[in-house]
């Protein structure tokens, strides 16, 4: 039954993620692809559509996976699959936070955990940024290299850079989205 599978994918993503919802991703990709889901591209889209509507973004994703495969009732069971680990590990953490975080052993597994983490969010921006600006999606793949899709990340770049050495802060991401999705429309609407 697709709506255990979906409760059941993103319960072990939720569980065994760490990191938020950036580290999600990647287990969220594998998975997606894994049972033909999604496609690279309407993976790609979702991401897109997830981090640019209000909310974090693995339930945003979650949600949008379980839509495309059961509908409404399998948007919920993909969101709370992804959002119900998080929330007992916290009623847990909330009962015992002073003598839990005291143990050597808790610290060190934090620590260790952190470089993972950083890992993983660090490996899916690669992967987002060879699949969307180069078409890279497997290595024996070949490139298609997307010229838009560079002029639009350069001008991003440079508007940061500007925007950061006049006014001495990065621009806010709402703005840049906005300034991505208006380049968007005028790039791919001809």
């Amino acid at each position: 039954m697709i709506y255990l599978k979906l409760f059941l994918t993103f319960f072990e993503i939720g569980l065994f993620t760490f990191g938020g919802g950036y580290a999600m991703i990647s287990l969220i990709r594998e998975k997606a692809l894994a049972f033909g889901w999604l496609t690279e591209e309407e993976l790609l889209n979702m991401i897109a559509v997830s981090e640019s509507t209000p909310g974090p973004i693995a339930v945003n994703m979650a949600t949008f996976v379980g839509s495309t495969q059961g509908g409404v009732l399998g948007s919920l069971v993909a969101t709370l699959g992804v959002v119900l680990p998080s929330f007992i590990v916290i009623l847990l953490i909330v009962a015992f936070i002073q003598s839990f975080l005291k143990y050597n052993g808790v610290q060190a597994f934090l620590k260790g955990v952190r470089p993972c983490v950083v890992a993983m969010i660090l490996a899916t921006a690669v992967t987002m940024l060879l699949s969307v600006l180069f078409g890279i999606s497997a290595i024996d793949k070949g490139v298609a290299i997307d010229c838009k899709a560079i002029i639009i990340f350069g001008g991003l770049a440079l508007i940061a850079l500007v925007f950061k050495k006049i006014r001495k802060k990065k621009p806010a991401p709402i703005l840049m989205i906005l300034i991505s999705a208006v380049l968007g429309m005028l790039l791919y609407s001809t």
